[in-house]
């Protein structure tokens, strides 16, 4: 069994970068912990609460909020080796050609049976404070 410890983040599409940023900030205090540019090139934005809660935010295309505005789920796990090996086992794949090594943390990525994707990590919010 995999034993998470709680929702790590939540990762999703929105039209409008900066102002989503702004709205969170100024309603929830969550602060900028990390920004860049996604595997499609589209700039995100890494925001929240240490320890408390984090949010992935993806400037997205219009197509892209019709098809799906949550784009995935993070969960942390206690025992994220062995909740490797325990998916090898039950023949669960791993997306994106395995675990993928963070600079603080590393995660794996799996689909549940309706197409959501989860990201299970080794550190919460992937190491960040």
């Amino acid at each position: 069994m995999l034993n998470l410890k709680g929702i790590d983040h939540l990762n999703f599409n929105v039209k409008n970068l900066e102002d989503t940023v702004k709205w969170y900030q100024e309603l929830f205090g969550f602060e900028v912990k990390e920004e860049g540019f996604g595997s499609k090139g589209n700039p995100y934005k890494i925001i929240g609460k240490s320890g408390v809660l984090y949010m992935a935010l993806y400037q997205s295309s219009h197509d892209e909020l019709e098809e799906n505005q949550l784009n995935h789920l993070g969960f942390n796990l206690e025992n994220f080796d062995e909740s490797i090996d325990l998916l090898k086992d039950k023949g669960i794949e791993l997306g994106y050609g395995g675990v993928i090594d963070y600079p603080k943390s590393k995660s794996a990525y799996i689909t549940d049976p309706n197409g959501v994707e989860i990201e299970l990590s080794s550190n919460f919010g992937g190491g960040l404070n």
